[in-house]
């Protein structure tokens, strides 16, 4: 039997005209859900992304549950790391810690290839899997962008400040920049296995970038994130650009060769727009509103989504990660609203 694919979500991201408004959830798949921790007292996020009928179940659950028009990938923006020689280890209330962290050109150097087929053929198959035989929307494949990933390699772990990462940038230039071009490398070498494998559209998450100013962005890695959308877009997918806390580097992303300028909940849709930004927005309801009364979340969300629909190439979305206190039936009404609330204003 022919599964039909609802298509909202990429009509939108390529900026097309739409019945409702597209919503999906970063973090849908995870630690809001009880069958997600429940399956996680029994396994870790490392062997839950090396068993792809697992994983694939993992993806599609709150696609299931939520009603939600797309599905991003459940893995760790960690996972192609350990095949380029990084011993990366996720400590729980920590995160990803690293044991061999970038000092030198040296280290860079070291750094070797990535080959999806032989050292990340499970995320492939989870792929497969989901686009071939379970999802009825769109699978969202991503990457972590160059500086976030870099971030992790140098300081050995989550930072707040990453002082470390920006002194190595601006004291080691010569090496930082041979890191970009081995990240940038590897990120379009991951997502096209991605592509290949059945991905019908992929989020670069810069998620630390906003610790950097918008001159040393330019300057430091703008030309890396313009060779790999460049090369991206070869592909002829949707492509999401997201961070956090990085509303003064919007711009410096609607000039990249993307589809989609994913925003935080910092800066409103309709200020973005009157920055310039003439892409399709994705965004960008505060997740903690989510705690909030059911009244507060309706009025927060119709406003979003007023700002959203004022013109074509719009998806509605979180500005950050779902949290774990997320109530399940809380994102289900959120997302029936959204359909509902915008079917009915697009159908005027």
């Amino acid at each position: 039997m022919t599964r039909t694919i609802n298509e909202t979500f990429l009509k939108a991201a390529r900026g097309e005209k739409t019945d409702h408004v597209p919503v999906w959830y970063m973090r849908q798949a995870g630690r809001s859900q009880p069958e997600y921790r429940e399956i996680k007292e029994k396994y870790s996020l490392f062997e839950i992304t090396h068993q792809p009928e697992l994983c694939a179940y993992v993806t599609r659950l709150p696609v299931e549950q939520y009603n939600v028009d797309a599905a991003i990938l459940y893995k760790d923006i960690m996972t192609p790391l350990p095949a380029m020689g990084m011993n990366v280890e996720i400590k729980g209330g920590i995160g990803p810690v690293i044991d061999n962290p970038i000092q030198s050109l040296a280290d860079v150097e070291k750094l070797t290839e990535l080959h999806p087929e032989e050292d990340v053929l499970y995320v492939l198959d989870t792929i497969k899997l989901l686009t071939k035989e379970q999802l009825n929307v769109p699978l969202i494949g991503f990457s972590g962008a160059p500086f976030t990933l870099a971030s992790y390699m140098i300081e050995g772990g989550p930072s707040k400040n990453y002082n470390k990462t920006k002194a190595f940038m601006y004291t080691e230039p010569k090496a930082w920049f041979a890191l970009m071009d081995k990240l940038g490398d590897m990120v379009i070498t991951y997502v096209k296995s991605q592509i290949k494998a059945g991905a019908k559209a992929i989020q670069i998450f810069d998620s630390w970038v906003g610790a950097l100013n918008v001159e040393d962005y330019r300057y430091f890695i703008k030309p890396i994130m313009n060779r790999i959308f460049a090369s991206l877009k070869e592909e002829n997918v949707p492509l999401i650009m997201f961070g956090v806390g990085a509303s003064h580097l919007a711009l410096e992303w609607n000039d990249l060769p993307i589809d989609v300028v994913g925003l935080d909940w910092r800066l409103p849709i309709h200020q973005a727009r009157a920055l310039g930004i003439h892409k399709t927005v994705q965004g960008n309801l505060d997740p903690a509103i989510l705690l909030a009364p059911w009244e507060v979340i309706e009025e927060r969300t119709k406003a979003i989504l007023d700002q959203g629909m004022a013109q074509d190439g719009y998806i509605f979305n979180l500005g950050h990660g779902v949290f774990p206190s997320v109530k399940p039936e809380t994102l289900k009404r959120l997302a029936s609203f959204i359909h509902e609330y915008s079917a009915s204003k697009l159908s005027r």
